[in-house]
Parts: C-alpha cells; sequence; structure tokens
C-alpha cells in the first residue's frame, strides 16, 4: 500500500519505505536475514544502498542486530529509541558495536522525502519498544497504518521483583491502555504471525476491483491488544 512494502521473512517482520530522497528500513532482523532483505528489497524493483535510515522495533536480536551490518553496507543512519539504547549497546555480533546515530523520544518524528514516520513508545516488551506510525493512501483514502512492536510477554518474562526492569507492568499496562487510543486502520507489526500475514496476503491476491484491503483491520488489531492484555494479566496473576 502506498510507498510501504514488506521485504521481511517469514517469521520476521521487515518494513521498507520508499522515498524520492532514498528510503528507510524497519527492522535489520539477523544479520544471517540479511541477504533476504536485500533480496526482496532488489526484487522490488529499488536499491538496497539507497537505504538512507534504519530503525527497529526494539532491542532484541531478531530484529535489530544486524544494524551494525546495514550500516556497514549502506551508510544509513541508524536510529533508536532512548529507552533501548543501554540493551542496543549489549547487542555486538561479531564483536561489532552498535552504531546508534540519533536517539529518539516517544513522538518523534522521521521525516524523509515526504514521508513522516512517528516514534510511539510502547514499552513493556523491552524499556524502549517501539511501534511506527505512518499514513498511507490508497485509491484516494488515507489510512493510519501501524508497525507494532510487540505487546506480548514472552516465556520467562520477569513482571514481579525485576531488579532489571522494576517497571515492567506498569509499562505493560500503560502501553495496553495507549494502544486503544492510537489511530489504527492498517495493522501490521514485527512478526507477521501478529496481524495474519499469509493469511491476509493470499486473500490480497484473490481481492477484486470492489473488495476491501485486509489489512486494513482496526478490529484485529484490537483483538489482538485484548489477547495479549490478557496473556499479560494471566502471567503476572500467576508470578504474583
Amino acid at each position: 500500500m502506498d510507498n510501504l512494502y514488506f521485504v521481511g521473512t517469514e517469521a520476521l517482520g521487515t518494513f521498507l519505505v520508499t522515498t524520492p530522497e532514498g528510503h528507510i528500513l524497519i527492522n535489520s532482523d539477523f544479520e544471517s536475514t540479511v541477504p533476504v532483505i536485500r533480496r526482496n528489497v532488489e526484487m522490488l524493483g529499488f536499491e538496497f544502498e539507497d537505504i538512507a535510515i534504519v530503525l527497529g522495533s526494539h532491542a532484541h536480536g531478531d530484529h535489530m542486530e544486524a544494524d551494525a551490518l546495514v550500516k556497514e553496507l549502506t551508510g544509513a543512519d541508524v536510529m533508536a529509541m532512548d529507552k533501548d539504547v543501554p540493551l542496543l549497546r549489549a547487542l555486538q555480533p561479531g564483536g561489532k558495536p552498535h552504531p546508534i546515530d540519533r536517539v529518539l523520544t516517544d513522538g518523534e518524528q522521521i521525516v524523509l522525502g515526504g514521508t513522516v514516520l512517528t516514534a510511539h513508545l510502547t514499552a513493556g516488551h523491552t524499556p524502549g519498544c517501539t511501534s511506527w506510525g505512518l499514513e498511507l493512501e490508497e485509491n484516494g483514502v488515507a489510512y493510519d497504518a501501524l508497525i507494532v512492536c510487540s505487546f506480548g510477554v514472552n516465556p520467562g518474562y520477569v513482571l514481579v521483583g525485576n531488579d532489571d526492569y522494576p517497571g515492567i507492568a506498569d509499562d505493560y499496562r500503560a502501553t495496553f491502555a495507549k494502544a486503544r487510543e492510537l489511530p489504527v486502520d492498517v495493522f501490521l507489526g514485527s512478526h507477521g504471525f501478529f496481524y495474519g500475514l499469509a493469511e491476509k496476503h493470499q486473500r490480497l491476491q484473490a481481492r477484486g476491483p470492489d473488495d476491501p484491503n485486509p489489512f486494513v483491520d482496526r478490529d484485529g488489531y484490537l483483538a489482538h491488544v485484548d489477547a495479549q492484555e490478557a496473556a499479560f494479566e494471566a502471567m503476572l496473576a500467576e508470578q504474583r
């Protein structure tokens, strides 16, 4: 839709935002994933070297490990949410320091070639977990898109008495409240299974001229928020 393309893998959500002044890559993933991302970018007819900015969802290796490699290959500026900087500094594949050219804060905007992305802090999964918002247009209709960072709790997360992240439970609750208030028409995420990528892509391929775009799915987004909140509350109650 518009200038937003999926260039990731079956498991990992990587997105390319194209502009006349260079492109924005959201989620570099593992270093081993970069050749796949590069191939996907080039299959769409774009130059990988035209990536000017690298953003990420959160400071886990499956989403931001390869920031240094992509910067090395493209010269792009790497930008990250302030509260994830300490975790990112520890992501050093092969001993390479993690580059951070610009530190972001909640609500900050990235502007390139007429496209505006807004960094929404949705903390909990990591302290600086960032969901990316942007406006897309299709057939003259404007939509608000959100690339969800992650609202989920992983197995082994410590929600009670977490000395490394004392405010984790409060952050999750603030994120669920914030998530419901965000303007979201197009539901995307850092993992395809968050938003039913495979099934929606099949529907998109079979879409008729009068059929709605299956990725326009606010109801699915709100159902996802509800499900992740329920899982969080169950884990919190168990740990208490």
